[in-house]
């Protein structure tokens, strides 16, 4: 449309090219790094909190089955994590190989993967005091919830790891170190094309079986039927795990699981919870 005699025509708008539209996107970014990066540091300077990143570049970029959510941490989350970072967590930084003996007082020590808000962790680890627990998640107010949890019920045999779950077996865990595995209700993806992000996938099997002692349980449980399915085939065909039931199928939910509060959301909608519980086969 032309324009009026009244109103000067426009003068055009210089397109940045590809170079200059790449250093604009490069400095965007910087800028947001630096935005979040001095809250991480106040809020938990090194050695007294959990990392936003501990493992950093030392190792290649993958697919990952999980999203960190650093959401608000409250007040009395974060003094926990002040408190018991030093002596009861671990940044997965995959630079040390851990010594579960010295660290649990020779208890034997299961992996969980995934705990949330770690109420269920906590209960567990309270009606079994022989039995250690590493539990690894990403939700840094979940951390701080479950290390209060601890404190607040005298809980020694709880130690909590920030970080990737893959780096912290393949990189910080000894051969057979491990008497039990737990990954109770992990990310879904449901969608199709996110499929290869689910946690539970022959690779993951393989090295897992490499730090299970054997004899030692891997304990699945989901509200996801696509995904139990899927977690019942890989496991039933890898040769390194075989299903405790004799039918072959799935578990009744074990009295040692704590119905969970995001449990009993996914029962309230109609979800149907399936346990799967696998030994590592022994060697030949």
């Amino acid at each position: 449309m032309p324009q009026s005699p009244e109103q000067p025509a426009a003068e055009p708008q210089a397109t940045p090219g590809p170079s200059q539209a790449a250093a604009a996107a490069r400095a965007a970014a910087h800028e947001r790094a630096e935005r979040m990066q001095p809250r991480a540091l106040r809020m938990f300077p090194e050695g007294t909190g959990p990392s936003p990143d501990p493992a950093g570049s030392h190792f290649e970029r993958r697919i990952r089955s999980f999203q960190p959510r650093r959401s608000r941490v409250t007040t009395g989350q974060g003094e926990a994590l002040k408190r018991w970072w030093p002596t009861r967590g671990i940044d997965i930084d995959g630079q040390s190989v851990l010594n579960l003996k010295e660290m649990f007082d020779g208890l034997p020590v299961v992996l969980e993967i995934g705990f949330g808000m770690g109420e269920a962790t906590a209960q567990m680890a309270a009606d079994d005091p022989s039995t250690g627990i590493l539990a690894v998640d990403v939700h840094t107010p979940g951390q701080g919830n479950l290390l209060g949890l601890a404190e607040r019920n005298g809980l020694s045999n709880i130690r909590v790891a920030n970080g990737d779950a893959i780096i912290l077996l393949r990189e910080m865990l000894a051969p057979d170190s491990l008497s039990g595995l737990r990954v109770y209700f992990p990310d879904p993806w449901p969608k199709a094309r996110h499929h290869k992000r689910r946690l539970i996938q022959p690779e993951f099997l393989s090295l897992a079986a490499t730090r299970l002692a054997p004899g030692a349980v891997l304990h699945c449980a989901t509200d996801w039927e696509n995904y139990a399915e899927q977690m019942l085939e890989v496991l039933t065909a890898h040769p390194d795990f075989e299903n405790t039931q004799a039918d072959g199928g799935y578990t009744p939910r074990p009295a040692f699981r704590p119905l969970t509060r995001f449990e009993g959301q996914g029962l309230d909608k109609g979800h149907v919870v399936h346990d799967l519980m696998f030994r590592r086969a022994e060697r030949p």
